[in-house]
C-alpha cells in the first residue's frame, strides 16, 4: 500500500501543477501534450487518474491518521 500512496501523491502533486499552469497563465500542459477536444482519451484518462488518485489520499489519511493529536 505504500507504493499506491507515493504514486498516488506524485500524480496529485503533477495535477495541482498542472492546475497552476491553467490558473496563472491559462496555459493547459495537458491538452497540449496529449490533445484536447472530443479525440483526446488519453487527456480524460491523465484527468481521471488524478482525481482517484486524490480520493485515494483522502481515504488513506482518513483511515491511518484520523485527528492525531500533536502534544
Amino acid at each position: 500500500m505504500k507504493i499506491t500512496t507515493i504514486i498516488a501523491f506524485t500524480l496529485v502533486i503533477i495535477g495541482a501543477l498542472v492546475w497552476l499552469l491553467v490558473g496563472l497563465f491559462d496555459f493547459n500542459l495537458v491538452a497540449m501534450i496529449f490533445g484536447s477536444g472530443g479525440s483526446a482519451v488519453v487527456s480524460r484518462i491523465i484527468y481521471s487518474l488524478v482525481g482517484v488518485s486524490a480520493l485515494w489520499l483522502i481515504f488513506y489519511w482518513a483511515v491511518y491518521h484520523p485527528f492525531r493529536r500533536i502534544d
